[in-house]
């Protein structure tokens, strides 16, 4: 088995095209298909269900794409490992982040990383924290940073950077409003709200593959209560505005309320120890590349202007 069979391999699996991915890879397509057929043959198993429009993967290239993105990831790895060693650091740095994570600002970090090393590609995907992690795991990506539950477990590091308490957001015309002022500076007692408080509230929240999303339904779970979770979105502009139309309210970590001054945040109470945690998903020691462990440091040292 060649690397350039695994690298063809998994370009056709993500083009799901044989042309598109000889196109991308620069190779003539009945190479490419040669190649293919040559893993297929070691393999002894077919790596594709073939069409006259597109490719799908059979159970057995499924399978093979999980460990052949993790070899390539470590042969890249490997490369940039001696160029660092040379004294330069290349390659490329492929990083994911979930929206407003607190204990990072991934503008300003990416931008000092760039400053002291400009031959390294940089790759930003914005995702969910499961996919994030699914992504790490598999090789896909060097880094996250992601909202982590209490409930999480897996193979990767998990380098704490911040954890926030729950906090409610509404309409200020929200009958929840009259509960208390708006949320001020945390040495301030005011009055907050129980989970079981808002059982018959209809909320407004990420999809389920968002960390804030988990670690809230991990929260009201844990205090027996069902909730209604009637808007979901994907980003959290859509979702302020939609508590600010009165569509619904909103559990979330407390950086959030400074994001809309105009809603009514309220903190929230006998969340079971959930906490809005997030953190920087990485490999195990050994598979972190250089790129990342560099970027680690700088956020270590607060490098971020």
């Amino acid at each position: 088995m060649e690397l350039r069979h695994l690298q063809h391999f998994v370009a056709v699996a993500e083009d799901r095209h044989f042309t598109r991915a000889a196109e991308r890879l620069m190779v003539s397509q009945s190479g490419l298909s040669a190649s293919i057929r040559a893993l297929e043959r070691e393999l002894r198993a077919p790596l594709f269900v073939r069409s006259t429009r597109r490719v799908t993967l059979t159970e057995a290239g499924r399978a093979l794409l999980v460990e052949a993105e993790r070899i390539l990831a470590q042969v890249r790895a490997a490369h940039e490992a001696v160029a660092a060693v040379q004294g330069v650091l290349r390659g490329t740095l492929s990083l994911g982040t979930e929206q407003c994570v607190a204990g990072v600002h991934v503008a300003g970090l990416l931008a000092a990383f760039r400053r002291r090393h400009p031959d390294v590609e940089i790759r930003l995907r914005q995702e969910g924290g499961l996919a994030l992690a699914e992504d790490v795991a598999a090789g896909r990506l060097d880094l996250a940073f992601a909202y982590r539950t209490r409930a999480d477990s897996d193979q990767l590091r998990s380098v704490p950077l911040a954890a926030e308490p729950m906090t409610l957001l509404c309409h200020p015309g929200h009958p929840l409003a009259a509960t208390g002022p708006d949320l001020a500076p945390p040495d301030l007692a005011l009055p907050d709200l129980a989970l079981p408080d808002l059982a018959e509230e209809v909320f407004v929240d990420f999809h389920p593959g968002w960390g804030p999303r988990r670690a809230t339904d991990a929260a009201f779970a844990a205090a027996g209560v069902r909730r209604a979770v009637s808007l979901e979105v994907n980003d959290v502009h859509s979702l302020l505005d939609l508590v600010e139309e009165d569509l619904g309210v909103a559990a979330v970590p407390r950086h959030f309320r400074h994001k809309r001054e105009s809603l009514h945040a309220i903190p929230l109470t006998d969340t079971g120890g959930e906490v809005y945690e997030t953190v920087a998903l990485l490999p195990p020691p050994q598979a972190t590349s250089p790129a990342a462990r560099a970027l680690m440091a700088l956020l270590e040292r607060g490098t971020a202007r």
